[in-house]
């Protein structure tokens, strides 16, 4: 029997669990405890151990978490076993900051090239990955079965990209642009607002 898909939220929080968990592998823990676990992820005890639940059973009453064994768990949950490549559309400002960016591989990822309309001025910002230009985006993508992609093109080219992408195999965009993109039903979008962000964030500023 084939498991039932995990729930969005629940991704989420394992990415957030498994971030947490490295850094205590890193300081040497061997187990963890369900609240310190959950304080440290910003979540309730009970909501990460339903969410562990997912897992199969875990855990030993007074001992915690195996900090390593739940780290490999995630990480095939999250299908971490190796590097996840990942293709950047729009190595402007913004792009290159993000390629700049260290801690994707930690988390299991690998920008493996960065594409732009101007690919020169894009290496005099110092990007150190491969850069190509726009024409050669659908060729890349399908040679290397390349599945992710980060958006941080103009508004007004996003949804032509976008359709490029789809049509090249792209089945996940993580979209910097500030554009709404429409979609088939088999990909997924994740929004990221940095203007909407900063409006929220105003919201709870006095003075």
């Amino acid at each position: 029997m084939e498991k039932s898909p995990l729930p969005k939220k629940v991704i989420y929080r394992f990415s957030t669990y498994y971030r947490c968990l490295q850094r205590l592998a890193e300081n040497k823990h061997e187990t963890v405890s369900s609240s310190t676990l959950a304080k440290a992820a910003g979540v309730n005890s009970s909501q990460l151990r339903k969410d562990i639940a997912y897992l199969g059973q875990w855990g030993t009453r007074g001992l915690g978490y195996p900090v390593v064994t739940l780290i490999s768990a995630l990480r095939e949950a999250l299908r971490q076993e190796k590097l996840r490549p990942v293709v950047l559309v729009g190595a402007g400002n913004l792009g290159s900051a993000l390629l700049r960016y260290q801690g994707f591989q930690k988390e299991g990822f690998e920008v493996v090239a960065a594409f732009d309309s101007d690919i020169h001025a894009a290496a005099s910002r110092g990007i150190k990955i491969p850069l190509y230009r726009d024409e050669e985006l659908t060729s890349f993508i399908t040679a290397n079965n390349v599945k992710l992609a980060i958006l941080c093109v103009p508004a007004e080219f996003a949804q032509g990209v976008t359709n490029q992408l789809v049509q090249a195999g792209i089945q996940g965009i993580l979209n910097f642009s500030p554009a709404i993109l429409e979609i088939p039903t088999n990909v997924v979008v994740n929004q990221v607002d940095l203007a909407s962000e900063l409006e929220n964030l105003s919201y709870f500023i006095r003075g």
